[in-house]
């Protein structure tokens, strides 16, 4: 076990980065903390490309639109370090609000189109914006030449992909592939606020994708939803949506298409899940 250093300004931890010699490699890995085994997925990821692994945990306010989610999502700082130090000596950024969006600080404006109006953009109004700006905050603090993020956030990682392309940022931006538990339930900070029952419960999503995946050799996208929505209507869940769509556009569509993917969210009690799985072939 090796202890991770921790910081919260930016002067500091760009002070350790550039202490640990020039010509390393950075490899970043962002998340609001809570963290599992999913994220330390993507921290041993990020070891295999880079000698230097910077971890933010950052409970972004601006990318919240349920002021109660924001609220109640979990925050476990000490246990987060702990788990970090299994990884190696990993450097831990956690700043605070106001070293994030300091008065000077200005949002960035970048027209995303169709990728924030579709799915999670249809009803997290707002969600996107704070995504974009906390996630180019941060490569601007950090500088990293990679940054992993999980494919479960698919629609996020499209946006950010974007961006780095829009912005012309010198990164790679890496996917990293969604970590399950043994019942399938994709692995999520949210997953803490679940109780047995609920876990039990809600494994239906990967339950779904999976039937979805088997239909689309059968049937088109159109009789696959509809199948799919009574699959969920049938549970306790609370279907927010289901959608097939092109893994570029992020559209729905009425045929399949190379790496056509199914991405669902659903309540489970007062938790907000999502889920997705690539149904087709990507060649």
């Amino acid at each position: 076990m090796v202890d991770s250093k921790v910081f919260t300004s930016v002067d500091s931890l760009r002070d350790e980065i550039l202490s640990r010699g020039t010509g390393q490699k950075v490899g970043f890995v962002p998340t609001m903390g809570a963290l599992h085994h999913g994220h330390m997925s993507l921290v041993r990821k990020a070891y295999e490309y880079a000698e230097i692994v910077v971890v933010s945990i950052f409970v972004n306010p601006t990318q919240f639109n349920n002021s109660k989610d924001l609220e109640k999502y979990p925050r476990t700082l000490k246990a987060d370090i702990d788990l970090l130090s299994n990884e190696g000596d990993v450097i831990v950024f956690a700043p605070s609000i106001e070293e994030m969006y300091p008065p000077n600080y200005k949002e960035i404006e970048l027209n995303l189109g169709d990728l924030a109006t579709v799915m999670e953009g249809k009803f997290r109004n707002g969600h996107f914006n704070g995504v974009v700006n906390v996630v180019n905050r941060l490569f601007e603090i950090v500088q990293p030449n990679f940054a992993f993020f999980g494919l479960k956030d698919f629609q996020q990682l499209s946006i950010i992909q974007f961006m780095t392309k829009e912005l012309k940022l010198p990164l790679e931006i890496i996917g990293c592939e969604i970590i399950r538990e043994e019942s399938g339930l994709a692995s999520s900070s949210r997953n803490a606020r679940l109780s047995e029952k609920e876990k039990d419960e809600a494994v239906i999503l990967s339950t779904a994708l999976r039937v979805a995946k088997e239909l689309a050799t059968v049937f088109p996208p159109i009789k696959v939803k509809e199948i799919i929505f009574g699959i969920i209507r049938r549970s306790s869940l609370e279907l927010e949506y289901f959608e097939i769509v092109d893994p570029i556009t992020l559209l729905s569509i009425s045929e399949w298409a190379p790496g056509s993917q199914a991405c669902i969210a659903a309540y489970c009690g007062e938790v907000r899940l999502i889920d997705n799985m690539q149904l087709t072939s990507a060649k």
